[in-house]
């Protein structure tokens, strides 16, 4: 009774005391009987709540008031990260962002989102390889985290480490004055902000400026204490956004058109150059429909996105499990096939059986009529005895006899027919086995050749290698004799010129013995008074002659 009045009261809903107390009367009909409290919560409150009649501050309060004191639970030392006026406006961020089912959760995406705006506020980079790690370990249900868990969160003081507590209380103020309080009365106080690279207009040179959105206007400032401003962009329906390729060294580049000027900006990466392109085209949407929920907005616009990237991941898994369903038929046929294949293979075994039990039938039967053409060649051996036998005695019986005959000769005929049958076709097996034969003899003596042509060829080739060597070698015997001759040529040479110096020698010696000998001569045999030289001289030199001819023999 006293949520009921509480709730009458805070939603502007007019009632009657005396029939709230009839209503809940001690009874089995009424709303604290078995049939539960929600019923009458939908039918007497719920639906006669009208939109704008009522302070939604003041129903956050209450709804806050009911649920934080059972779940909500800070640290009994007050060493808490936030506050509890801060956890409840965190609270109201929470329902303001979280999906539109219950029970409420908020996805990693939109956590992530809340925190960032919170870190931006105070100048503080969020650390989202650590948020990842947080989201993994934490149990979600529901495929994201519930309000309190959330809390839990940012009490833990993880990624809120070194600020202080006025610090994290001004930064959620300030995201909540522009989210909630946009969400709720006017856009004009709303803003996107942080720092973006802005080229110049006149020296056309890059510079870093506080850019801050609001839903009719784009102003850039100094630095983010907004004391000096530079400049504003007028937001209207003939505005746009459009994303530029890198250059000049900068890199995520956009730019806004107006009608008047194009601003070329630079982000510092891909993800906030999406987030500000996102923000500026709909603010400028919100402006050419007369809209005045930007962030409302912008939350349905990340609602598409998350949806169409789990439809894309949707799509990917059922093209993934598609590709494995074909896998799979496909390993079936080519199991399939494989079956084929041996059932094939099995039916060609059974063919041969079959054909080589035809072929054994066949020589069976040729054996068995063989036999039977022996007997009728030894029943007709007797029959031409039993005849020649019976001639002399049964004259009467010789026409008989002769038909007798007769008959014979054509059944002969017919068997020798028959036989000459059988001879062919034995010829002609017997052909075709020779045939066999001959044609695997060519066989043999052509592998055979073959194989004496490898022998041959390999043998040429070491008789190759061999005359090689031995060419090899009597070139180099060649080569040593050539130097030998060319040795004896020039120890000839020296020898001839020895011999001639020898001869020299032998010559002049010849000369100083004949001359020695002549004065020898002439020393022995002087000159008598009354002699003639030229009977003494020439006595003396026939008396010497033989020694001198045996001296130039010993001497040659």
């Amino acid at each position: 009774q006293v949520l009921s009045h509480n709730l009458y009261t805070v939603l502007c809903i007019p009632h009657d005391p005396v029939a709230l107390e009839e209503h809940f009367r001690d009874d089995d009909d009424g709303p604290v009987s078995s049939q539960g409290y929600m019923p009458y919560l939908n039918k007497y409150i719920l639906d006669k709540v009208e939109e704008g009649a009522f302070v939604k501050e003041n129903f956050d309060e209450l709804c806050w008031t009911l649920t934080a004191k059972k779940n909500y639970k800070p640290d009994r030392n007050g060493n808490s990260v936030v506050s509890h006026q801060d956890a409840f406006k965190l609270w109201c961020l929470f329902n303001f962002l979280s999906e539109d089912k219950y029970p409420l959760v908020m996805v990693p995406d939109e956590v992530e989102y809340l925190l960032k705006k919170i870190c931006t506020a105070m100048n503080v980079e969020l650390n989202s390889c650590e948020l990842e790690d947080y989201l993994s370990q934490e149990p979600q249900g529901q495929g994201g985290l519930t309000v309190w868990q959330f809390l839990d969160m940012v009490n833990s003081g993880r990624f809120l480490k070194g600020i202080e507590q006025e610090a994290i209380s001004m930064a959620v103020e300030e995201v909540y004055q522009e989210v909630i309080e946009d969400h709720s009365f006017d856009l004009s106080v709303s803003r996107v902000q942080g720092y973006l690279w802005k080229k110049g207009q006149l020296r056309r040179n890059w510079s870093e400026r506080w850019f801050m959105l609001k839903p009719s206007v784009l102003s850039y400032y100094m630095s983010e204490e907004r004391k000096e401003k530079k400049g504003s962009i007028a937001l209207d329906k003939h505005c746009c956004v459009e994303v530029l390729p890198d250059r000049d060294g900068k890199r995520c580049m956009f730019c806004v058109k107006t009608s008047s000027r194009t601003y070329e900006m630079s982000a510092s990466d891909t993800r906030q150059r999406q987030e500000w392109t996102l923000a500026i085209q709909t603010a400028i949407r919100l402006q050419a429909e007369g809209k005045k929920s930007l962030h409302k907005d912008l939350k349905q616009k990340r609602r598409e996105q998350r949806e169409q990237r789990e439809q894309r991941k949707a799509a990917k898994e059922e093209e993934t499990q598609r590709l494995k369903q074909l896998q799979e038929e496909k390993e079936r046929k080519l199991q399939e096939l494989e079956l084929l294949k041996e059932a094939q293979r099995q039916a060609e075994i059974l063919l041969q059986e079959e054909e080589q039990r035809r072929r054994q039938q066949h020589e069976e039967m040729q054996r068995t009529l063989e036999i039977q053409l022996r007997e009728a060649e030894q029943a007709r051996a007797s029959m031409q005895a039993e005849m020649v036998l019976k001639e002399a005695e049964a004259e009467r019986q010789r026409k008989r006899i002769l038909e007798l005959e007769d008959m014979q000769e054509r059944l002969q005929e017919a068997l020798q027919q028959e036989v000459k049958a059988r001879q062919d076709e034995e010829a002609v097996r017997y052909a075709q086995a020779r045939l066999l034969a001959e044609e695997e003899e060519k066989l043999k003596q052509l592998m055979k050749l073959k194989e004496e042509q490898e022998e041959y060829i390999i043998k040429t080739q070491l008789e190759k290698q061999v005359l090689k060597q031995e060419m090899e070698n009597k070139n180099k015997c060649l080569e040593e004799a050539q130097k030998q001759l060319e040795e004896v040529r020039v120890n000839r040479q020296r020898v001839d010129q020895d011999v001639m110096a020898a001869q020299r020698k032998l010559r002049q010696a010849s000369t100083n013995v004949k001359h020695w000998n002549v004065q020898m001569n002439r020393l022995m045999h002087p000159i008598g008074p009354g002699d003639k030289r030229t009977n003494v001289s020439g006595g003396v030199f026939a008396g010497y002659q033989p020694l001198l001819s045996r001296r130039d023999s010993s001497l040659k």
